[in-house]
């Protein structure tokens, strides 16, 4: 799942200061998804939504838990027919590695939300680790539904989204017109064991300087995460010479605490709450319309990844072949291209299951 040491490693803050804009387009280029306007047309899609006092889309939503009101930030962009929540990666990332997505998405007319999920860096940060547990952020995303009083709407989760997404199905499908799991198994055993192949994959002599720092437990050592980032991440996590501004600045804003207790130190040391974490075998239960997203590159294994759309009842599956963990950033055209066109074969009825895209 998504990792939050870049944060500490110095090619971060050099990779944020660069002139990259979001997701941009080559000069001159246009993207390889349909540039069809939506059936609302362009004037539909950016007719105002809000009353009142207008706030560029956001809005801040009280969340009831056992300990508490607590309040998570949420951002929206246009009016369509086909309405996504995005659910970002960590876990206590934020949204702004997914602000690519304001790239593609209103061109195709697709309403989406932005949204940071409680821990996160625009949501409260309450101090009780009790919050931190998968069941009550299912109840979370359906109390942000409610509040942004959305229905039959597609729910895409990446990463530890893309676990939380899958318990969200399993528990509210009835509210789901389809289902997005990108870069996340459906299991952390298997997601764990994959990467300890990808592990073995390093040359000796590094692995045993690894060794070395994780048997002292020395995860934070800046030389540990130096070796890390530039052997194992620069491969499979995020394969683009230098970090896109918005990546960085969520990397930046990772809550460290909640990620670590949830995760564990790191990808080679899955020790957290989530360490049991297993849906495989529930994926059947799963009858909306999905999609799966493998990237070729990634922490997660593509061939599982693609054995996940067939388990589910109704799968596509879509393998970005230039893609790391982050394919809607290193492999952008086939991943937007591919969940495009996922998302109108639901809305327009012509979506076959058993498709790969």
């Amino acid at each position: 799942m998504t990792l939050p040491l870049l944060t500490r490693f110095p090619s971060v803050a050099l990779a944020a200061a660069l002139t990259l804009t979001a997701c941009q387009q080559k000069p001159g280029s246009t993207p390889e998804s349909s540039n069809k306007s939506s059936s609302l047309g362009t004037t539909g899609y950016l007719q105002p939504f809000e009353t009142g006092i207008r706030t560029g889309g956001v809005q801040v939503i009280p969340i009831k838990t056992p300990k508490g009101t607590f309040n998570v930030w949420t951002k929206r962009f246009g009016t369509g027919k086909i309405k996504v929540l995005l659910l970002h990666g960590g876990p206590a990332m934020t949204h702004e590695y997914m602000e690519c997505f304001e790239s593609f998405f209103p061109q195709e007319g697709i309403e989406f939300y932005e949204y940071d999920q409680l821990g996160s860096y625009y949501s409260d940060q309450p101090q009780d680790d009790d919050l931190w547990r998968t069941e009550r952020f299912v109840d979370e995303v359906e109390q942000v539904r409610q509040a942004l009083g959305i229905d039959k709407f597609y729910v895409l989760g990446h990463s530890w989204g893309g676990i939380l997404a899958l318990e969200y199905a399993l528990k509210h499908q009835d509210h789901l017109a389809g289902l997005v799991i990108s870069n996340m198994v459906a299991s952390i055993p298997r997601y764990d064991a994959y990467n300890k192949t990808l592990r073995t994959k390093l040359r000796p002599t590094l692995l045993d300087s690894l060794e070395k720092f994780e048997a002292r437990k020395d995860y934070h050592n800046p030389t540990y995460e130096g070796l890390v980032f530039k052997n194992y991440y620069s491969r499979h996590l995020l394969r683009l010479p230098a970090m896109p501004d918005p990546v960085a600045r969520s990397f930046k804003h990772v809550n460290q605490h909640v990620y670590e207790l949830m995760q564990g130190p790191n990808e080679f040391k899955t020790a957290g709450r989530l360490l049991t974490w297993d849906r495989w075998n529930d994926l059947g239960k799963v009858t909306v319309p999905t999609l799966m997203i493998g990237g070729q590159f990634d922490t997660m294994n593509p061939k599982e990844m693609e054995e996940m759309s067939h388990r589910v009842q109704q799968g596509n599956y879509l393998l970005c072949p230039q893609g790391s963990h982050m394919s809607m950033w290193d492999d952008q055209q086939i991943y937007f291209r591919g969940l495009t066109k996922f998302l109108k074969s639901v809305d327009d009825g012509s979506f076959r299951a058993g498709t790969t895209l």
